[in-house]
């Protein structure tokens, strides 16, 4: 029976063999670019399967496989880079003739040879991907788990909406026939244009509060005023024209809403966001508590639309958070599935309810 997978199942094959065909990993900047001097050998690749756990250990040009201690193959790495270069290729036919989900047999021969049995490995943590590199600066071996995004297909999300990502803030200045008004809009973009018609009628947006308590506590765990600017970057994306989060959070540090004394250049709002936007990558979900333990995965692979594979991980924290900071965006998830963007009424005031989704720009 042959293997169907999609585009960021078999990314995560290809980036198996492509690592190990490499024998090294290149680590990005913000700009998806190598850093010249940012390059660690590979050791190995540990990858659990339904059969077990299977180690692809690298020595003079050649992979050799083993479980529980026993070898089990050795091909040459050249292998590896052929076979990574053709599953690209069918890769990006599949994704012109516009195929959700495909199979590629010459590949799915070589994964049964080298004991890969499933598109993605056995994992209960977000890892795709666990390597062991050398640095050669410290002489250390680490063991670095990563998730795999793909640009080969659809820009895949950094925090997905749910009910539970609801802002609420209070409106003032509204009669009962703005509210009804207001609510009447129902275009595609009827966010966009209530939010436009509350400012354009003299209604007034106060943050109230994050309506899941556990998201909201998790945002204080890592800076007790990030409810707050989280809060005024989505207003922010809905008045503004800024849609990327590094453009929205420049608004904020020209706008400074929370009046921090800035006399001394301080970044205080891109500082606060990179840490949120690392906690997030790292396993901070909104209905789960947060307690500021990373699980395995350290950070990310991205397979660039040319092939291209690059490591960003805590282990270059900067480079991780300039990234992740620098490649996503805010957007409007489905209305009427997490319930927000119309006004309604509670103990005699007027609420709004927003919803901050994050994606990657591509």
């Amino acid at each position: 029976m042959s293997i169907k997978g999609n585009i960021g199942e078999w990314s995560e094959i290809y980036t198996l063999l492509k690592v190990l065909g490499d024998e090294t990993l290149f680590a990005g900047d913000e700009s998806l670019e190598k850093l010249k001097d940012v390059v660690y050998p590979v050791l190995k690749v540990l990858r659990t399967e339904s059969t077990g756990d299977f180690e692809y250990s690298l020595n003079q040009n050649v992979v050799f496989i083993t479980s529980n201690g026993e070898e089990l193959l050795n091909l040459p790495v050249s292998e590896f880079a052929l076979k990574a270069q053709k599953t690209l290729e069918k890769i990006i036919e599949n994704k012109k003739q516009k195929n959700t989900t495909f199979s590629i047999p010459e590949i799915e021969t070589f994964m049964s040879l080298i004991h890969c049995k499933s598109l993605k490995a056995s994992s209960s943590q977000k890892t795709d991907i666990t390597i062991v590199i050398h640095d050669e600066k410290t002489n250390q071996q680490p063991v670095l788990g990563f998730s795999i995004k793909s640009q080969l297909g659809g820009a895949s999300t950094l925090l997905n909406a749910g009910k539970t990502t609801n802002f609420c803030y209070k409106v003032d200045g509204l009669s009962s026939a703005d509210v009804i008004e207001i609510n009447a809009i129902g275009n595609p973009s009827k966010i966009l244009k209530r939010v436009e018609k509350i400012t354009e009628l003299g209604g007034t947006f106060e943050f109230n509060k994050i309506l899941n308590n556990i998201f909201s506590n998790n945002l204080v765990l890592i800076d007790s005023l990030l409810p707050q600017i989280i809060s005024e970057i989505l207003l922010s994306f809905y008045t503004t024209s800024s849609k990327t989060v590094i453009d929205l959070v420049k608004l904020l540090e020209e706008l400074n809403p929370l009046n921090f004394d800035n006399s001394n250049k301080h970044l205080f709002y891109t500082y606060k966001v990179k840490k949120m936007l690392t906690d997030i990558a790292l396993g901070l979900t909104p209905a789960k508590v947060w307690t500021g333990q990373y699980d395995a995965t350290g950070g990310y692979l991205i397979v660039k639309d040319d092939g291209d594979v690059l490591c960003y991980h805590l282990y270059n924290r900067n480079e991780f958070e300039d990234y992740l900071f620098s490649n996503t965006k805010l957007e409007t998830a489905s209305t009427s599935r997490y319930k927000f963007g119309e006004l309604y009424e509670e103990s005699g005031s007027i609420y709004l309810n927003l919803n901050l989704q994050i994606r990657f720009i591509k």
